[in-house]
């Protein structure tokens, strides 16, 4: 039996680490000042600038990688009937305890950092149906305003023109627009791109992903268009350093509102809407209905269609990826898991009650 020592020191610091998050857990303020607001800029700009020029997802290459590794692994340790399974269950433990550290060391400490409406001043207080409903209306007619500048007429689809390579270019200049309101915001040295295994997330029902080993902002490129600019942005908004999704959410419905483009605008404020309008539903069915009635034909079209995709590739794997992710959100301190989404919507309402006269 051999048994080799950097393996066993690696090995043996995987529950040092996990100690050391319970602690990173609870200093939000220190992550925030020295992390996330500290060597993490410096670390994210290097992996987008030596990855950025790569034409195509080097993540998903390497995530690819890893798993023929490990099926490779358990092929030969059942080959070899588990013989010296001891050394080589450490041996994988330790290459564990490696993406471990990397995994935070380059990205996953920004799930411990101060809530972002601490960072943009927000007073966060529990909001009112009325308040909602409010925010829902306004948010509704900018909705329908820029679907009828668009398509002319009230009943008509909304079809995105641009190709995904033009959306990841264009995102740039909705945050750079940001940047002069929000300089906490800033987005420089660009890594966007299509993931190779785009027909993979469509069935696991994702949209987008942020690779942490590389930096990289991966998109489905089988999504409808009309929500690629929100989802681009999105992504972009992991790569500054907000983890949370919530979060990332709101800074990605401000970047493509704050883009000059047309299509953009449109979809910050579909996605705004369809955050508000299902917390109504489940406030006040009634009045989500009534406020539906409100929403021009051609918008209803466009989340029919949206819908209609995600129909398509309905399986029996989609829940269980979902569960997964949703303990994997829970196991790194957000609480509601995937329903943790929702909270968005506490953003967009301090929004637009400091910014807009509604």
């Amino acid at each position: 039996m051999k048994w080799n020592k950097t393996h066993i020191l690696l090995a043996i610091f995987l529950p040092i680490q996990m100690l050391f998050m319970r602690l990173a857990e609870n200093n939000p303020v220190f992550i925030e000042r020295y992390y996330s607001n500290g060597i993490y800029p410096y670390i994210s700009s290097f992996f987008r600038i030596i990855l950025g020029w790569i034409p195509f997802s080097f993540g998903d290459v390497l995530l690819a990688f890893g798993v023929f590794i490990f099926i490779r692994f358990l092929y030969r340790l059942i080959q070899h009937r588990f013989r010296n399974f001891i050394p080589k269950f450490i041996h994988f433990v330790a290459v564990l305890s490696l993406i471990y550290f990397c995994f935070y060391l380059f990205w996953g400490l920004n799930y411990y950092r101060e809530p972002l409406a601490k960072n943009l001043n927000y007073q966060q207080k529990k909001y009112t149906t009325e308040q909602l409903q409010k925010v829902t209306e306004h948010v509704i007619e900018k909705l329908n305003e820029y679907q009828l500048q668009i398509t002319k007429n009230d009943t008509l689809k909304v079809d995105n023109p641009y190709q995904q390579k033009e959306m990841y270019t264009m995102a740039v200049s909705g945050y750079d627009n940001l940047t002069k309101d929000f300089p906490q915001l800033s987005y420089q040295f660009s890594s966007v791109k299509s993931s190779l295994m785009s027909l993979l997330q469509s069935y696991n029902g994702t949209s987008g992903y942020l690779n942490p080993l590389t930096g990289e902002a991966q998109v489905n490129d089988r999504i409808p268009k009309t929500s690629y600019p929100t989802t681009t942005c999105h992504e972009m908004a992991h790569q500054i350093g907000f983890a949370a999704e919530n979060e990332a959410n709101f800074v990605g419905f401000l970047a493509a509102n704050y883009n000059d483009d047309v299509y953009f605008k449109y979809a910050s404020y579909r996605m705004a809407f369809g955050y508000c309008i299902s917390e109504l539903r489940k406030r006040d069915n009634q009045l989500s209905q009534q406020l539906w009635k409100t929403v021009h034909k051609g918008i209803i079209k466009d989340f029919n269609a949206s819908y209609n995709f995600w129909q398509e590739y309905k399986n029996p794997f989609e829940p269980l990826v979902k569960k997964g992710y949703n303990a994997y959100l829970k196991a790194n301190k957000q609480d509601k898991g995937v329903a943790s989404y929702s909270y968005v919507v506490d953003l967009l309402i301090s929004y637009f009650e400091t910014n807009s006269s509604i």
